[in-house]
C-alpha cells in the first residue's frame, strides 16, 4: 500500500518540517520512540503538547501508545542558535533558479548549531518558496555565490551541472604575496587522513584529483596580495589546501595551515577571505547561457 504524499505543510522561520518514519519496535508511546531515536531533541513532550508534531494528514498527534508504519513531522528548533552577522542578497530569481550572495560564516544548510540561521533557511524565509534547495554548496566561512533550485523536478539536472563539472568557477581569495609564476595551473592530490587533523586535507602522492588555475590579481598592502581563482574539480577544501600546499595560506584560514581548536570560536572581525565571486554555465532546462557575478572582494582584516 503507498504511503500518502507528505503533507503541505508551512515553513517556521524559513524552516521545513522533517519527517521521521515510525518502524516496527517495542517503544511503548511515541515519546520513547522519538526520544530514543533523535535524543538531541529534550523536549518531545512539550512539543506534542503544543501540537508541533504532525502527521501525514498535517494534524498534530498525541503522545499515545507506538503505532508503526506511519510518519510523523517536526520542525527543527534549537533552544539556543547564535545569532550570525551579514545580510543575504539576491542577485538573480526566475521560476528555475535563485542565486545569492552569502555572508561569511552563515552555513548554507541546517547542521549542528544551526537551523534558522542558515542560508537556506533565511531565503525560504524571505520568498515563501518551500522547495529551494542549494544545487552546491559553499564552507561556513566562505562567502559568494550559492546557486538554488526553485523546482523540485528541476533539481536533478542542476545537480549534474556540478558532478560533471560543467559550472565555471571564480574565487577571490586574499593571501601572501608569492613569486609565481603567475598565472599558473595547480594539481594535488587530496586526501582525508585519519586522527585530530580530520578536518584538514592532505597533499597525498598519487594521481592528481584537485586542478585550480590561480593568477595574481593585485598586490596589496601588508605584504598580501588578491589572487583569481578557478578550480577545475571539485575536491572538499580544495582553493584552501592547496594555497596552502603552495606555502600561501589564505588569510582569516582556521584549519589551514594550522587547525585551531574545535572550542575556539571564530572570528567575525576577522573572516576568512575566500568569496565566491562568479557562476557561469548553460542553463539545462532552458538552454540560455547563465552569468553570475558579485564584484570583488576588496576587504581586508587587519
Amino acid at each position: 500500500m503507498a504511503r500518502p504524499p507528505k503533507p503541505a505543510l508551512p515553513l517556521r522561520d524559513g524552516v521545513a518540517a522533517s519527517a521521521v518514519f515510525c518502524p516496527a519496535g517495542p517503544w511503548p508511546t511515541l515519546v520513547a520512540f522519538l526520544r530514543e531515536r533523535l535524543p538531541r531533541v529534550d523536549d518531545w513532550p512539550e512539543r506534542l503538547a503544543r501540537g508541533d508534531v504532525v502527521g501525514d494528514d498535517g494534524r498534530p498527534v498525541p503522545d499515545a501508545p507506538y503505532r508503526a508504519g506511519r510518519r510523523v513531522y517536526y520542525w527543527r528548533w534549537l533552544a539556543v542558535e547564535p545569532e550570525l552577522p551579514g545580510e543575504v542578497r539576491i542577485v538573480f530569481q526566475d521560476e528555475h533558479l535563485l542565486v545569492a550572495d552569502k555572508p561569511h560564516f552563515l552555513p548554507v544548510t541546517p547542521s549542528g548549531l544551526y537551523a534558522r540561521q542558515t542560508l537556506m533557511a533565511r531565503l525560504r524565509h524571505a520568498t515563501g518558496l518551500a522547495g529551494l534547495i542549494p544545487i552546491h554548496r559553499l564552507d561556513r566561512e566562505t562567502a559568494g555565490l550559492v546557486a538554488f533550485s526553485v523546482c523540485p523536478a528541476e533539481r536533478d539536472a542542476y545537480h549534474r551541472l556540478f558532478r560533471e563539472r560543467s559550472v565555471e568557477k571564480v574565487y577571490d581569495a586574499v593571501a601572501p604575496a608569492g613569486a609565481g609564476p603567475w598565472p599558473r595551473v595547480v594539481r594535488h592530490r587530496l586526501a582525508e587522513p585519519a586522527g585530530e587533523g580530520f578536518m584538514q586535507m592532505q597533499v597525498v602522492a598519487g594521481e592528481p584529483n584537485a586542478e585550480t588555475w590561480i593568477d595574481l590579481a593585485e598586490p596589496l598592502a601588508g605584504g598580501l596580495a588578491r589572487y583569481e581563482l578557478r578550480p577545475r574539480t571539485g575536491a572538499r577544501h580544495q582553493l584552501r589546501a592547496q594555497m596552502n600546499a603552495l606555502g600561501l595560506p589564505l588569510v582569516g584560514d582556521r584549519i589551514y595551515p594550522v587547525l585551531q581548536p574545535h572550542e575556539n570560536p571564530p572570528r567575525l572581525d576577522a573572516p576568512l577571505q575566500l568569496v565566491a565571486r562568479e557562476l557561469a554555465f548553460t542553463d539545462p532546462v532552458t538552454g540560455q547561457p547563465r552569468r553570475f557575478a558579485r564584484p570583488p572582494a576588496t576587504i581586508v582584516p587587519p
